[in-house]
């Protein structure tokens, strides 16, 4: 699978001028973790994530043993309060390597780039929820899939947990194999088996 099966699109963006106000209310509105910053050329250029927004934004309580001498001033603009510089990956990364990206570098959020433009987002949610998606759900798709590929009524397939069993009538090894890459592009499938279903020709 590729970045462009899962991430989602249209992606909410954000002006480096915009406060960051408006940005923590976009992020509780549409349910987000994280939103790209993009200038007049809807280039990459930040990120702002829930971290980001809190971020001294709360004084400690007068009353507290803790609180401090001085206050940090929060920021009041998205520019003040961004991760940048911020990387993001292509439409066409594997789906592995952005699931690695997000968590070696512990981030939950990964904007998918045409060169500089922002064309989608990856979040880790996207990929539970592809996790979750229910076995019956994910057997209709690759069925669909297989009979645009091999024609109707050529192949058996059997989902549990997300692992994808085919059954071919044919035992044709290339067939196979991109039964398979079809099956694996297909999302909630874990993994998928292609065997020959003997005696059924």
């Amino acid at each position: 699978m590729r970045a462009r099966d899962l991430m989602t699109r249209p992606v909410v963006t954000v002006a480096p001028e915009m406060t960051a106000k408006h940005a923590a209310g976009l992020l509780t509105e549409h349910g987000f973790t994280a939103l790209p910053v993009v200038n007049d050329d809807d280039h990459l250029i930040g990120i702002v994530t829930e971290a980001d927004l809190i971020r001294d934004r709360f004084p400690e309580d007068i009353r507290s043993a803790r609180h401090p001498a001085g206050q940090t001033t929060p920021g009041v603009t998205v520019a003040e309060v961004m991760t940048t510089p911020v990387t993001g990956m292509s439409a066409g990364a594997d789906l592995a390597d952005v699931g690695r990206a997000l968590l070696d570098g512990k981030i939950r959020a990964m904007p998918i780039v045409d060169g500089a433009k922002v064309v989608g987002i990856l979040t880790r949610g996207d990929f539970v929820r592809a996790f979750a998606r229910a076995d019956d759900a994910i057997a209709a798709d690759v069925r669909h899939h297989l009979a645009i590929y091999g024609g109707p009524g050529r192949w058996t397939v059997e989902v549990q947990d997300g692992l994808v069993r085919i059954g071919d009538r044919y035992g044709n090894d290339t067939d196979h194999h991109v039964a398979k890459v079809i099956a694996e592009g297909i999302p909630g499938v874990v993994q998928a088996k292609v065997t020959y279903q003997e005696g059924e020709e």
